[in-house]
């Protein structure tokens, strides 16, 4: 019962934080690919400038009262905002009652926010920043050594640079055969180095699971576009590290790392 109390106490705090890191996550789709810092300068409104209170920073909350909208000048606040800030949410609330480990929790949610960021970044602007990719390949790395340690099997460390030299090799070599046949990039210069970091995380079984994840998941977003009465033509870009990390951090959550 005392665990139950704390495991619920634990994902309520994590579904707080969540929520906070969603709103950051949010200005950050705004700001990164622009070249603007997240941390220098009040936050303001995108339309007329105006420096946002308390009021207008409560996350989901804000967004809902003011109906997606600046409460000065009306300029919409897109439902990015609010994806980010539900689903940070929802990453930080939900793994708490997938496993009783609570360090594997604690990673599931680490990765979870970072693969939100790195998702809505391609799914908005088709751009992956390698820092942020390097980060979530160092962190998955380092979560992997301290579970090993923790079990005392090094071996598991091997499994996890496997997976994330299989994901990089798998989707840089895609990406290479593609431009020299159609002399075109077929697969943005990210998307191998995403594939790769997750493979840090997932390993090499993990791998494959994620490739075939990802690619339903492509293959559903283009049917439902189409549905929607939106052309897709030969050149249409699809944002790949969208799909990879929808279908990498359930596979995650599910079973853990490589070894696992």
């Amino acid at each position: 019962m005392i665990a139950a109390v704390g495991q619920g106490i634990a994902a309520a705090i994590c579904a707080l934080a969540g929520a906070c890191v969603g709103s950051i996550i949010g200005t950050a789709l705004v700001r990164m690919p622009e070249g603007r810092s997240l941390v220098r300068g009040r936050p303001a409104c995108d339309g007329c400038a105006r420096r946002l209170s308390i009021d207008d920073l409560v996350p989901i909350g804000s967004w809902l009262m003011l109906r997606g909208r600046c409460r000065t000048c009306g300029s919409p606040i897109g439902a990015w905002q609010l994806a980010a800030e539900v689903l940070g949410a929802a990453i930080g609330f939900a793994p708490w009652f997938l496993t009783d480990d609570r360090w594997l929790a604690a990673l599931m949610v680490v990765m979870g926010w970072q693969l939100l960021l790195l998702s809505l970044l391609d799914a908005r602007h088709l751009w992956l920043p390698l820092r942020l990719i390097g980060l979530l390949g160092a962190t998955g790395l380092a979560g992997a050594i301290a579970i090993a340690l923790r079990e005392n099997a090094p071996m598991h460390i091997t499994v996890g640079l496997i997976g994330g030299a299989l994901g990089w090799g798998a989707l840089a070599l895609v990406r290479l055969v593609y431009q020299r046949v159609r002399n075109v990039d077929g697969m943005g210069a990210g998307d191998p180095w995403l594939m790769g970091a997750v493979g840090l995380w997932l390993g090499p079984l993990g791998v494959v699971e994620a490739l075939l994840g990802a690619s339903l998941v492509g293959i559903v977003s283009a049917v439902v576009v189409l549905l929607l009465g939106q052309k897709i033509e030969a050149d249409t870009a699809l944002p790949l590290g969208t799909c990879i990390a929808v279908a990498a951090w359930p596979l995650f959550c599910l079973q853990g790392f490589g070894w696992q």
